[in-house]
């Protein structure tokens, strides 16, 4: 045995002075009490600003509010206003050792501010962690998150669920390029043939803030338009930001703003990008690398630097309506980040919303129209093919396709193709008795009878095939269908035009772009393809089917579906032709032969204004069981100018469709829902998103079972 074996044999006694001394000091460390990470025992506090002001994320309204915690000097220099935390929540008050509360589950949250003192008289729990020091809540955001969660009768970590993407360690760890110097001032372009037009970009140029309502005139040049725009807002050294309905759209002004200012300038925010890039192009804003936004709904709350423009497109697309809670809309958003930001506010489309024609209206924006010679000049021709058409032609009306759209579809693909557009997708959705019109319900069920591919009957609720159907109002044992899927109204027209090859695009498949090469093009409402050199022709069939839907903007959505699918043909100096199949006397039709969205959003303004309805008043849609929604109603202290319209029992969902997809704010299915209408005057909507928020958050803090859903400014009021 060696020496240096022996000697460690001997254990400590035989050590050298040395070792002797790291011993005792390795014992006496093992002894003296050690701060826990989460927990953070023991641990000293931060000398400056020792506390944290911290939103957690629950997204409940009694709690909406900061919670204060204790900074461990070890977390000092992360723990800075803007990063996301995770803390300790639900300890009660007799949880408290060595003077620090403790227990409690860990819980997300953002820091939101360091003070030197807490408004809480008790003991402070300590910060767990610090997820990332990156700060991604700055103050605006925060300002214009509490804003929105106000508005909208929600809470605040809802919100910025919404604005804030979740974190992506990689994304985080990659530097973001420098900023590039402002651009050259762009060419006014084809804004000329607005009136107004050069105006508004050199305004934007020059760092003023122009608002305005932009009725783009139809045609492919409106992604370059709102390029030229974001363009002139950089030149000023200024941020821009344009949220748009699709990835298709967002795609469009994506390759415009490369085209006219290369890359490196902006940042495409869509959810096709997958989570790591978009957090990464988000980050890229945040920290100041790029000035200009172009994005889908969830980039309306985009933390762009030094914001001068905010820009939406189509304002009047579903799909700027958020599904989650507070369920905010884009253009409001975008409204409060203008008065916000003191920034210029650019709300454009090819058709117009009531919504716009009351900014402009009220005098809030001015109006960014082409003169009516340019619109002549850009717009093609519309025919319409009413009730009286289709009787004089029997065999026309059996197929729903009149002779002069079968002559207009054929004149069309001599030339090049021809959009068909559907109001709904599948074969044959719904069914009707061919002789009284009455729609085909299920004997068991009363659910919706449907025709598969195969041509049997089922029910769409419950599934059950039908084989016996017969009408119970007049006896008749025919059906009908009562609007044509685009599938079904695709093999008709094939059948019709051997020679001619068919396209559908709809929900399963959409396309963004066609030849300009002869074909037919089958589409639902907001899937129409681009078509090179535009469409020669267009037919917008079964227009009674979204005209006569029970809701408040059936016939606003109506035209901007049509015109939508009219902007893609041709002018009418090019021979471009549109047939709608609709009663030529309705004001939606006789709108859209004189290609005047405007005049009908001012008269629907008037009317709605005479009515009481939105968006002239506030309105907010209150839904439950008939026992917890009357409980809620009565408990409520709403402002004395409110009038309540209802309650009115909700259709219920049957309980075979349990599992499947349904509607934000639909009652659970089996369950019997009621909905009453809350309005109050303009001016009073704070005050009533308070009041419906106040009653709410009690009831939650009750613990009441039975829940109740509260909407602002619903988008389907019947």
């Amino acid at each position: 045995m060696s020496s240096e074996n022996d000697r460690g044999d001997s254990g400590a006694e035989g050590a050298p002075p040395e070792q002797l001394a790291f011993i005792r000091e390795t014992v006496r460390r093992s002894k003296a009490p050690r701060a826990k990470p989460r927990t953070w025992r023991g641990a000293a506090l931060a000398k400056d600003l020792p506390v944290a002001r911290v939103l957690v994320d629950k997204g409940v309204l009694h709690l909406d509010r900061y919670f204060d915690y204790a900074v461990p000097q070890e977390l000092d220099a992360d723990a800075q206003p803007g990063v996301r935390v995770r803390v300790r929540f639900g300890a009660g008050r007799h949880r408290v050792r060595d003077g620090r509360r403790e227990g409690g589950g860990l819980i997300d949250g953002f820091l939101v501010e360091r003070r030197a003192e807490s408004d809480y008289a008790g003991p402070l729990a300590a910060l767990a962690q610090v997820v990332s020091p990156e700060p991604v809540l700055g103050e605006e955001l925060l300002r214009l998150a509490r804003s929105v969660a106000d508005r909208y009768a929600g809470s605040l970590a809802d919100v910025l669920q919404l604005a804030v993407p979740p974190r992506s360690a990689r994304a985080e760890q990659r530097p973001s390029p420098e900023p590039l110097p402002p651009p050259a001032v762009p060419e006014a372009g084809s804004w000329t043939r607005y009136e107004q037009g050069a105006a508004f970009l050199e305004a934007l140029a020059s760092g003023g803030a122009p608002r305005a309502v932009w009725n783009a005139l139809p045609g492919p040049e409106w992604s370059t338009e709102l390029a030229r725009a974001v363009a002139a807002t950089l030149a000023s050294g200024r941020g821009a930001l344009v949220v748009v309905p699709d990835g298709r759209a967002a795609a469009r002004v994506d390759a415009a703003l490369t085209s006219l200012l290369g890359e490196g300038r902006h940042a495409l925010l869509t959810a096709d990008a997958g989570p790591e890039k978009r957090y990464r192009e988000w980050l890229a804003v945040r920290r100041g690398s790029v000035r200009a936004v172009v994005g889908t709904r969830a980039a309306m709350f985009a933390p762009v630097r030094d914001l001068g423009l905010v820009v939406i497109w189509d304002d009047g697309d579903d799909s700027h309506s958020e599904q989650h809670a507070p369920q905010p809309h884009a253009r409001e958003v975008l409204l409060l980040r203008a008065a916000q930001d003191k920034c210029a506010f650019l709300l454009g489309s090819w058709s117009c919303t009531v919504e716009a024609a009351q900014l402009v209206e009220s005098g809030w924006a001015r109006p960014l129209v082409a003169p009516r010679p340019q619109v002549r000049e850009t717009a093609p021709l519309v025919r319409t093919v009413g009730d009286q058409d289709l009787a004089r032609d029997e065999a026309a009306r059996a197929a729903r396709l009149p002779t002069v759209a079968w002559q207009v579809v054929r004149d069309g693909l001599r030339d090049g193709p021809v959009l068909v557009q559907v109001p709904r997708r599948g074969y044959v959705p719904r069914m009707a008795c061919a002789n009284c019109r009455a729609p085909a319900r299920c004997r068991h069920c009363a659910g919706p009878v449907e025709a598969q591919d195969a041509g049997a009957l089922r029910c769409g609720w419950c599934g059950r095939e039908e084989s016996s159907w017969h009408c119970p109002d007049c006896g008749s044992f025919r059906l009908r269908a009562q609007v044509v899927g685009a599938r079904r109204t695709a093999e008709e027209l094939g059948r019709a035009f051997p020679a001619v090859p068919v396209r559908t695009s709809g929900r399963e498949h959409v396309l963004d772009t066609v030849p300009g090469t002869p074909a037919l093009v089958v589409s639902t409402p907001g899937a129409e393809p681009v078509a090179e050199n535009g469409y020669a022709a267009a037919l917008l069939l079964d227009g009674w089917a979204m005209l006569g839907r029970p809701d408040l903007h059936a016939a606003e959505d109506a035209l901007r579906r049509w015109i939508a699918a009219a902007a893609l043909v041709r002018p009418q100096r090019e021979g471009g032709t549109v047939v709608v199949a609709a009663e030529p006397t309705l004001r939606p039709v006789q709108a859209l032969v004189r290609w005047d969205p405007v005049g009908h959003a001012v008269r629907e303004l008037a009317e709605r204004a005479e009515l009481g309805f939105p968006p002239v008043s506030r309105m907010a849609a209150v839904s439950g069981t008939v026992e917890a929604l009357a409980e809620f109603l009565g408990t409520v202290e709403l402002p004395p100018e409110a009038e309540v319209l209802g309650p009115v029992p909700l259709p219920v969902t049957p309980a075979a469709a349990a599992g499947r997809p349904r509607r934000p704010g639909a009652p659970p299915p089996g369950e019997q829902w009621e909905r009453a209408l809350v309005r109050v005057p303009p001016g009073r909507g704070a005050a009533l998103a308070a009041a419906l928020k106040s009653a709410q958050a009690a009831r939650m803090a009750r613990g009441s079972g039975q829940p109740v859903r509260v909407r602002i400014d619903p988008p389907d009021i019947g």
